[in-house]
């Protein structure tokens, strides 16, 4: 979950601190939003089953991570944000994998006629949009899904 800066943003650009060695995500990174606000996060928490309650005390292992590069952070400027689900294909404590792209032929075809599944696309499949939506594109015109 994400947590919120209810102020403006304290930074004009995003930050992305290194990445924890514990891997599963980015780590406690900041975004800007549309509104002139600011995220850092979202964290990571492997769970078992779906569930999108926010938990308020997640936030206090936002705040040694944020003031690495922050360190006038003030307590309790943070504010539970959202919580959601990310497309991970590699789970605790593997090493992370790139998104997968599976038609209906080939060895990890699934066999139904015209659906292409797009599994494990995160921050670097947004970059990779439009070259993900040739290359669908052209498995579909060409039969090859």
């Amino acid at each position: 979950s994400p947590q919120a800066w209810s102020g403006p943003a304290p930074f004009n650009r995003l930050i992305y601190p290194m990445p924890p060695k514990s891997g599963g995500g980015l780590g406690h990174h900041l975004t800007l939003d549309l509104s002139g606000g600011a995220r850092f996060g979202p964290d990571v928490e492997w769970v078992d089953k779906v569930d999108y309650t926010v938990d308020p005390g997640r936030a206090s292992s936002f705040y040694p991570a944020i003031r690495t590069f922050w360190p006038g952070l003030p307590d309790g400027a943070l504010t539970p944000g959202y919580a959601g689900v990310r497309p991970k294909l590699s789970g605790c404590g593997q090493p992370a994998a790139d998104f997968m792209i599976q038609g209906e032929a080939g060895s990890a075809g699934h066999g139904v006629k015209g659906l292409v599944c797009l599994y494990g696309i995160e921050s670097p499949g947004l970059t990779s949009s439009l070259a993900i939506g040739e290359h669908v594109a052209r498995m579909l015109l060409l039969g090859a899904s």
